[in-house]
C-alpha cells in the first residue's frame, strides 16, 4: 500500500468548489469485490469524479493519486450509494481542515494590488438578494464581545472609528467562481483581540451577524497580519451591500469566511462551525 499526497478541492452540488487542502490518500491498487457494491462502470465514474477534485497544490508536496479503495480506507465508508459518498467527502473535508491548519503559516500573505486594479463595480454577494440587506442604525449598533476575553464590554461604532486604521487592496475570491479586487480599511484584528484581552491560546474565534449568518476561524488566522476588522470600503464608511457596519476581511480565505454585518465576536475552545460549513463546506476555507 502506498501513500500519495495531493490537493482535494471539495465540491458542493450546485456551488462548485467550496474549499481545498492537501491530503494523504492510501492507494490499495484495486477494489474489493463485494455483493451489492458499485458496478465496475459506476466505480469508474466515482473515481473519475474524485479525480476532478484533485489538482496540484501550490505546495506541490508529491504526486497525487486516488482510487475508490483509497476513498474507502481514508473515510471508513462503504461507498455504495450517494449518502455514503457524501459522508465520505464530508470526512475528507474535515480531515482537510486539520491538514490545512497544520500547513498554515502566519508568514504567507495574500497578494496586494494597486488602486487601478480595483474592480468597479464591486459585486454584491450573499445568501439572499440585495432587497434583503439588513438595515442597521449605526447610532444604536453595539459590537458584542463574548467568551475567553478579559474585557467583554460592548463597542460603539464611534469608538471603533476613532481607533488607528490600516488599509489593504486585496482580492475577494468567491466559491462560485468569480473574484474581485477591493480596498478595505479598518483595525488589524490581532490588535483588537489584544485590546479586549482575548486568550490567544483559545482555538477559535466565531462571528455572528445581524442577517443570521455565522462562521468561525482558527486563532492563527485571527492573528494573521492581513485579517482586518473592516469599517471602510474604498475610503468611505462600509456600504451596506458590503457589510455595514462591520465586516471581517480575511484575504487568505474564500469569500464565505469573510462575514458581513458582524454583531457578535466570541473567543472559544468549542468548535463553532458556520452557516455554509455546517452544510458541507470546507471549514478552513483558505490557505
Amino acid at each position: 500500500m502506498h501513500e500519495h499526497y495531493g490537493t482535494v478541492y471539495y465540491y458542493s452540488p450546485g456551488y462548485g468548489v467550496i474549499g481545498s487542502a492537501c491530503i494523504v490518500i492510501y492507494d490499495t491498487g484495486s477494489l474489493m469485490k463485494k455483493k451489492h457494491f458499485l458496478s465496475d462502470s459506476d466505480a469508474h465514474y466515482v473515481v473519475k469524479d474524485a479525480e476532478k477534485i484533485l489538482a496540484p497544490d501550490r505546495r506541490r508536496l508529491l504526486q497525487q493519486g486516488l482510487t475508490l479503495g483509497g476513498i474507502m480506507m481514508l473515510t471508513g465508508c462503504d461507498i455504495s450509494n450517494n449518502d455514503d459518498i457524501e459522508k465520505a467527502l464530508f470526512r475528507i473535508s474535515r480531515f482537510n481542515d486539520r491538514i490545512q491548519s497544520f500547513l498554515f503559516s502566519k508568514n504567507s500573505v495574500a497578494p496586494e494590488y494597486l488602486p487601478e486594479d480595483i474592480t468597479t463595480p464591486f459585486p454584491f454577494n450573499a445568501f439572499y438578494g440585495e432587497e434583503e440587506i439588513p438595515v442597521i442604525d449605526g447610532q444604536d449598533y453595539k459590537l458584542e464581545i463574548r467568551g475567553l476575553v478579559r474585557d467583554n464590554r460592548n463597542w460603539f461604532l464611534s469608538e471603533l472609528y476613532n481607533m488607528q486604521h490600516v488599509s489593504q487592496i486585496t482580492r475577494h475570491i468567491c466559491v462560485e467562481g468569480w473574484s474581485a479586487i477591493g480596498k478595505w480599511g479598518g483595525i488589524p484584528f490581532r490588535h483588537f483581540l489584544t485590546l479586549i484581552g482575548a486568550d490567544m491560546r483559545a482555538k477559535y474565534v466565531s462571528f455572528r451577524c445581524v442577517d443570521g449568518y455565522y462562521t468561525s476561524i482558527d486563532m492563527a488566522t485571527a492573528l494573521h497580519s492581513q485579517t482586518l476588522l473592516t469599517l471602510t470600503w474604498n475610503n468611505r464608511v462600509l456600504p451596506k451591500e458590503y457589510g455595514y457596519p462591520i465586516k471581517i476581511r480575511i484575504p487568505t480565505k474564500l469569500g464565505y469566511k469573510n462575514p458581513k454585518h458582524v454583531q457578535v465576536i466570541e473567543v472559544t475552545n468549542h468548535f463553532p462551525g458556520g452557516y455554509w460549513e455546517d452544510q458541507g463546506y470546507n471549514w478552513f476555507g483558505g490557505c
